[in-house]
């Protein structure tokens, strides 16, 4: 789809045009909150995989769990994260746009295509939000991830 048509729908619409819907936010596993606001920007806690309340895989990038599947883990944590954002800025319709974008790989010593995993998660936004949805980013490999999970996602963003 042509990214002027993108622009022309709603983040709602389009995540309907996908066949997504935002997910219920996720119960936190400890003292901390989904997502937090200050100012302008929305704050995200780290975001799993979780579908139904189950992870969609488990285990490292580059051992247990392909390139492919973790690329759909960190599509599906986005897609979990826009719902603890959506909660605290009023529906998903509010975000202005994405600011930054993070993705913790749980990588095998010798994985090290995390940017790759990471566009999952990039590619998701931007089919959400258009241009709106450009973002900067970062790909973190690290040991192990919690209930492990082979990715966690963390957003900023603008709302208003």
């Amino acid at each position: 789809m042509h990214s002027d048509k993108v622009e022309a729908m709603t983040a709602t619409e389009n995540l309907a045009r996908l066949g997504l819907e935002v997910p219920p936010v996720a119960t936190p596993v400890g003292q901390y909150v989904p997502a937090t606001v200050t100012g302008a920007l929305a704050f995200t806690s780290g975001q799993l995989p979780l579908v139904g309340g189950a992870l969609h895989a488990t285990g490292k990038v580059g051992a247990e769990v392909s390139v492919e599947d973790a690329a759909k883990c960190a599509e599906l944590a986005a897609l979990n994260a826009l719902a603890a954002v959506a909660h605290v800025a009023g529906g998903l319709d509010h975000v202005g746009r994405l600011v930054k974008v993070v993705v913790f790989v749980a990588s095998d010593p010798a994985f090290t295509d995390q940017a790759v995993v990471a566009n999952g998660a990039s590619e998701l936004l931007g089919n959400v939000f258009g241009e709106d949805g450009r973002h900067a980013r970062s790909a973190v490999g690290v040991a192990v991830l919690p209930k492990n999970s082979p990715v966690e996602v963390e957003l900023i963003v603008e709302i208003g």
